[in-house]
């Protein structure tokens, strides 16, 4: 499992959908495999998880997205990931979850530079 945690300034609905179109073309194999979305009058959270095949391991990786806001002046994202290992009882060969990870942080990167 990798976890990344930041605080970023941006358009709620403009970074999500960055994010969204970022990771899937990040991959042939990567899916949006669900979502949901949360809203009131001065709060937004919306949750999307994300699966692709992982070569390193020779198995399907998850990254698993929130998105939330309750103020105008920053966004906080909580993306983990997790599946890459192959091992029964130990956590071995996390390559693929911490690429995964790494290229929401490329995604993220790109954006704030705009």
């Amino acid at each position: 499992m990798a976890k990344f945690e930041v605080r970023i300034k941006g358009d709620f609905d403009s970074v999500l959908t960055t994010i969204e179109k970022g990771i899937l073309s990040g991959s042939v194999s990567a899916t949006l495999e669900d979502k949901s979305d949360f809203q009131d009058e001065n709060i937004r959270c919306s949750v999307r998880v994300f699966e692709r095949f992982s070569y390193w391991g020779s198995n399907r990786v998850s990254l698993n997205v929130t998105l939330f806001q309750s103020s105008k002046d920053y966004l906080e994202l909580s993306a983990i990931t997790s599946g890459g290992s192959q091992a029964i009882f130990w956590k071995i060969n996390t390559i693929g979850e911490e690429n995964f990870l790494n290229k929401l942080k490329e995604v993220l990167y790109e954006n704030q530079k705009k």
